[in-house]
C-alpha cells in the first residue's frame, strides 16, 4: 500500500465499504478473522483498510465456509496450505521468467538435465 492507503493496484476499501461489498460477512465475523490473522488488512486510525488481495482472500474464507464447510478449526490449515502453494506458485514463475532470459544454450543445458532428474525420479 502507498502512503494514501491503496494497494499497487490503486484501490483500498475501509471496513464499511467491505460490509456493504462483501455481505456473506458480518462485522462481527470480519473482526473474528482480522483477529485470527485469515485476514491481514491495514489498520488505519480506528478502522482498516483493505486491498484488493485482502478482499479475494475475503471471498475465499466465505467460499470455503459455505461450498465447503470448513470449521473454525480447519480453516487455519487450509489457509495455510494455500498459502504456501501460492507462495510457490510465485516463485515457480519468477523462475521460469529467470530461465527465460538466459541464453539458449542455458536453457538447453537446464532443460537435459531437469529431464535426467525426472527420469531418474520415474
Amino acid at each position: 500500500m502507498d502512503r494514501n492507503g491503496m494497494d499497487q493496484d490503486g484501490v483500498a476499501w475501509r471496513t464499511e465499504e467491505v460490509l456493504t461489498i462483501c455481505r456473506r460477512v458480518s462485522s462481527a465475523q470480519l473482526t473474528v478473522w482480522v483477529e485470527r490473522h485469515w485476514l491481514r488488512p491495514r489498520h488505519e486510525g480506528t478502522g482498516f483498510v483493505f486491498s484488493a488481495a485482502d478482499m479475494a482472500r475475503l471471498e475465499m474464507i466465505c467460499d470455503l465456509r459455505e461450498d465447503l464447510a470448513l470449521d473454525d478449526e480447519a480453516m487455519p490449515v487450509v489457509l495455510s496450505l494455500l498459502d504456501t502453494v501460492y507462495g510457490l506458485r510465485r516463485r515457480l514463475r519468477v523462475l521460469a521468467e529467470a530461465i527465460g532470459d538466459l541464453p539458449p544454450e542455458a536453457r538447453y543445458l537446464l532443460q537435459d538435465e531437469l529431464r535426467k532428474r525426472e527420469e531418474m525420479e520415474e
